[in-house]
C-alpha cells in the first residue's frame, strides 16, 4: 500500500481487487477522460454515511486514511458498526486529478465550486449519489495547504474541520448544528495528541460549495482537512490522526452522546494564513539594484509531480528585516558567511545548489 503523496488511480486497483465480498464496488460515472468513478457501500445498517475523497485531486491525505479505515471498519470486531451504518465511500471523486496531481479536474474546474451548475461529469455524479441514497451525514474530505495556523499566529493546524453554512447569515440550522457537535466531539478526542494543533475552517457561505450546498439542503455536512505536523510532507502522521478521526466520528453517532454547545465549536480557532515552510535569515537580498542586508527571506514549497513522485520545490514569496509569519523551519546563516546575497523575485524557484546551502547550514 503506498505511502507517498501521489496517489493515481492506479494505485488503487489492488486495494480495491483485496475488498472482501461484503463490499459491494460499482461504477457511477465516468470522469472528463473517461476513468470511472467508483463507488464502495460497506456496512448495511440505517445511519447512511455519505463520505467522498480527492474532489480535488491533490489532496490524497484523506484517501489514504480511507484505506486504513475500510480494513478496520469490516473487521468482525466492529459488526457493531457494520450493524450500524451504511457507509457510501468514493475514494476518488476526480480521478483525471489525482492522476495529473492537480487541484483541478481535466477541464480545469474546481468540483467543490461546482455545485449549483454542475457543468462537470464528476459533479453531476456525486449530486445523483447524493438524491440516490439521501444521506443522514456526509464527509466532505479535503487537504489544506503548509500555510495555516490554527488560530492567529497559533500552531500549525494539523487538521482541520467545518460544519458549512447553509445561508449567507451563516445561521445555525439543525443540520449546521449536528454537525458543530460532531466536531467538538472530533477537537475533544484529538486535543490531547494534537494540542493546539486543531483549527475550524472558514464558514463563509459559497453556494457553489458542495458542502454548503449539502448543509443548505439539510444534511449534517462535515468538511475535513488534513492538515501538517512539522517535518510530515508526506503526511504519514496526518494520515494516522484522519483515520482516528473516522473511527471517533462513528463511535460517537453509535453513542448517540454529542450534545455539546455550539460555543464551544466556536472556541475552536479559526484558520490563519501564518506560516511558510522555511525563512532563512541573516541573508543579504538584491533587488531591483538595491542591496538589503540582514534579511528573512521566506520561501514556500511548490509541490509538482515528477516521474510519479511528489517533489517540494522551494519558492521566494517575500523578504523583510523581520518576517511577519511564522515558519515551519527557520535557518540562520552564520556572519561571514560567503555568498550569502540572493537575487530576489517572488516566484522565483531557488536554484537547487543555493537551496542545499541553506540546508546544510
Amino acid at each position: 500500500m503506498t505511502t507517498k503523496r501521489y496517489l493515481p488511480p492506479s494505485a488503487l486497483n489492488s486495494f480495491l481487487e483485496g475488498l472482501p465480498q461484503a463490499v459491494s464496488i460499482s461504477t457511477i460515472g465516468k470522469s472528463v477522460k473517461g476513468l470511472p468513478i467508483s463507488l464502495l457501500t460497506i456496512g448495511n445498517g440505517k445511519t447512511k454515511i455519505l463520505m467522498w475523497s480527492q474532489m480535488h485531486g491533490n489532496e490524497s491525505t484523506t484517501t489514504r486514511a480511507l484505506l486504513d479505515f475500510i480494513p478496520w471498519f469490516l473487521k468482525a470486531t466492529q459488526k457493531h458498526l457494520q450493524k450500524t451504518f451504511t457507509l457510501s465511500v468514493i475514494l476518488q471523486l476526480n480521478p483525471d486529478g489525482a492522476k495529473a496531481y492537480t487541484r483541478l479536474n481535466a477541464n480545469g474546474v474546481d468540483l467543490n465550486r461546482d455545485a449549483i451548475d454542475l457543468t462537470q461529469p464528476e459533479s453531476v455524479v456525486l449530486q445523483e449519489l447524493y438524491q440516490e441514497i439521501n444521506p443522514d451525514y456526509c464527509l466532505n474530505l479535503h487537504g489544506q495547504r503548509t500555510i495555516f495556523s490554527a488560530g492567529k499566529m497559533g500552531k500549525t493546524a494539523s487538521l482541520s474541520f467545518l460544519a458549512p453554512s447553509a445561508d449567507l447569515e451563516r445561521s445555525i440550522t439543525p443540520s449546521r448544528k449536528k454537525a458543530m457537535h460532531l466536531i467538538v466531539a472530533l477537537k475533544r478526542a484529538l486535543e490531547k495528541e494534537l494540542p493546539e494543533q486543531v483549527g475550524r475552517y472558514d464558514d463563509a457561505f459559497n453556494p457553489n460549495c458542495v458542502g454548503d450546498k449539502f448543509t443548505q439542503m439539510g444534511t449534517p455536512t462535515i468538511l475535513f482537512e488534513a492538515g501538517h505536523v512539522p517535518e510530515d510532507y508526506q503526511r504519514e502522521i496526518t494520515r494516522k490522526y484522519i483515520f482516528e478521526s473516522y473511527k471517533t466520528l462513528l463511535y460517537t453517532l453509535f453513542s448517540n452522546d454529542f450534545e455539546y454547545t455550539t460555543n464551544e465549536y466556536f472556541d475552536i480557532p479559526e484558520n490563519a494564513k501564518d506560516y511558510v515552510d522555511l525563512i532563512v535569515s541573516g541573508v543579504t537580498i538584491k533587488s531591483n539594484d538595491e542591496s538589503f542586508v540582514e534579511q528573512e527571506l521566506a520561501i514556500q514549497y511548490e509541490e509538482r509531480l515528477e516521474k510519479n513522485e511528489v517533489i517540494f520545490v522551494p519558492v521566494m514569496q517575500f523578504f523583510a528585516s523581520q518576517a511577519p509569519v511564522k515558519a515551519h523551519k527557520k535557518i540562520r546563516i552564520p556572519k561571514g558567511l560567503k555568498n550569502k546575497e540572493i537575487s530576489f523575485e517572488k516566484g522565483k524557484i531557488i536554484q537547487k545548489d543555493v537551496f542545499e546551502r541553506f540546508l546544510s547550514i
